[in-house]
Formats: C-alpha cells, sequence, structure tokens
C-alpha cells in the first residue's frame, strides 16, 4: 500500500507540472522604448506592439484565440486607439494563426511570397487550412516585394525584404528612430536555425539575407519570435556560425560522408539543420 501511495503521489506531480508546461503564461507586453513594445508569452511566438497617434500596428498574431484576446486586452490598458495594421513577419502558424482573431477592420500585410507561402501545402503534405475560403478574410491584403513604409500619424515604420532566408517571405518590420527591427525567424538562439526547405527556405541565401540587413539598417537591437533581444554582434555571430557549419558539411561531403555520417558529426538537434545544408550542397554539386 506505501509503495502504491508513492506511485499515486508521483503519477500526481507529473500530471501537474506536465499540466503546467502546457499552460502557456499569459500574455504580456514588454515596454521596449517610447511607445513601442514587444509582446511575450501566450500561445505563438513573440511579437511587436506599436501606438501611433491615430492607430495600432501589432507584429505577429499568435497561434490561438485566446492568446490574441489577452494581446487586445493587454493593449486597450495602454490606448483605446484602433488596431489598423497587423504585419505577418513570415507564413509560420505561431506567428499567423491568430489573425482569424484580430478586428475585421484590421488591415493585414506581409511580404508577397508569405501570403502566398500560406496557401502552400503543410510540411507532411496534407493542404493548408488558409484554403478554407472562411479564413481568406485573414490572409494578407496588403503586401510589398522589397520595401514598404506604413505611417502611424507622423510615425514611419518601415518594412523590409532582404532575401530568401528561413523561408522566402520573411519581413523585417524597423523603427528607424528607435533604430529597432523586428526580424521574425531570422535568428534562433540556444537551438538550431530553422531552415524551411519545404517554403522554398535556403540556408546559404539566408546568410546573405541577414548580412544585407545587417548593411542596411542602422538597427541597435533585434527582436525575434523564439529569444530574448539581440545585438548587432548577435545577429553577426549567428551569421558566422552558419558559415561554420555549412563549411564542416561541405568538408565531410568532400570526403564522401553519406548525410547519416555528417549528421553524426554534430550536436543531435543540429540533425534538421545539417540535412538540410547537405541537400542544398548536393544540389550545388549537381
Amino acid at each position: 500500500m506505501k509503495i502504491i501511495s508513492i506511485y499515486f503521489i508521483l503519477l500526481l506531480f507529473t500530471s501537474l507540472a506536465f499540466a503546467q508546461q502546457q499552460t502557456p503564461q499569459p500574455v504580456s507586453l514588454q515596454n521596449i522604448v517610447g511607445n513601442l513594445y514587444e509582446v511575450l508569452d501566450g500561445r505563438g511566438a513573440r511579437g511587436g506592439v506599436f501606438i501611433g497617434q491615430n492607430g495600432i500596428l501589432v507584429i505577429d498574431s499568435k497561434q490561438d484565440e485566446n492568446s490574441v484576446q489577452q494581446t487586445i486586452d493587454e493593449i486597450n490598458k495602454l490606448s483605446d486607439k484602433p488596431i489598423k495594421y497587423l504585419v505577418n513577419t513570415h507564413s509560420d502558424g505561431d506567428h499567423v494563426t491568430g489573425n482569424q482573431f484580430f478586428p475585421s477592420t484590421t488591415t493585414i500585410v506581409s511580404h508577397e511570397n508569405c501570403r502566398k507561402e500560406l496557401f502552400l501545402s503543410k510540411r507532411d503534405g496534407s493542404p493548408s487550412d488558409w484554403n478554407n475560403s472562411g479564413l481568406l478574410s485573414f490572409v494578407p491584403s496588403l503586401t510589398f516585394h522589397d520595401k514598404m513604409e506604413i505611417y502611424l500619424g507622423s510615425k514611419k515604420v518601415e518594412l523590409w525584404y532582404f532575401g530568401i532566408g528561413h523561408t522566402t517571405g520573411d519581413a523585417v518590420v524597423y523603427f528607424p528612430d528607435e533604430k529597432v527591427a523586428f526580424i521574425g525567424d531570422q535568428v534562433f538562439v540556444g537551438r538550431a536555425q530553422l531552415i524551411h526547405s519545404y517554403k522554398g527556405g535556403n540556408s546559404f541565401e539566408h546568410v546573405k539575407t541577414l548580412t544585407r540587413m545587417l548593411e542596411t539598417l542602422e538597427a541597435e537591437k533585434f527582436y525575434s519570435g523564439h529569444s530574448d533581444v539581440l545585438t548587432r554582434e548577435a545577429v553577426q555571430n549567428h551569421i558566422n556560425e552558419m558559415k561554420t557549419l555549412q563549411e564542416k558539411v561541405k568538408t565531410l561531403i568532400e570526403k564522401n560522408k553519406t548525410l547519416d555520417e555528417v549528421k553524426n558529426e554534430f550536436e543531435k538537434d543540429q540533425e534538421r539543420l545539417i540535412e538540410v545544408i547537405f541537400n542544398e550542397l548536393i544540389d550545388q554539386k549537381n
């Protein structure tokens, strides 16, 4: 009986721990500077909010209705201005699924390739949910090619496209006065970079894209979907790390190593990225 009691106590604590892991912290807005905020927690990636003179711009839309409502509630504590624009930095579900829960008066904006990618098949080949006619109203209705400027009163927000990388449609939302850029999933820290080949992403283009971003923008702080704020040095370090991985994979291929043999030379959590780089190099070779 004593053993059984201990077993059930352990089971209870395990269940509680699992439940805590499954329930995210409520959404909060963390002030960056002035009227610019980072959106933290909830279900889905980190995003941003800017409160302008005549309206509000939100960057990325979380992943479920509850998290979107929490975001809106937090915004309403700061301002009664309307949410005029919602910018999707790219097409991943944790950044765009919440589009459908924003006010119908909100204009959804993205790079033109991001909009196209919403309709592509999922990673497993199944049809995209965005092909459902009921969701068409929540697909970006305003797109851009290289650069777009959005004004909220006298305040200018810049949307930039620097090229293929994580996907083919990654946008950078830049606040020139604050020297702050929101970059979506273009840099991961503490985990391997994701490159979505099935969406046309490419690791070698990723390096070029981030390099162009640093050369073009005077941003000093970079806010990503899944890490704390990054400096210019941190972004450059990421670029250098990607180059190092690519060179190592190239060297192993030149030694006629198979994909499995190449993967064994890296950390387990890097396997997906290494496979992407391997396949890209084989394609280049052919």
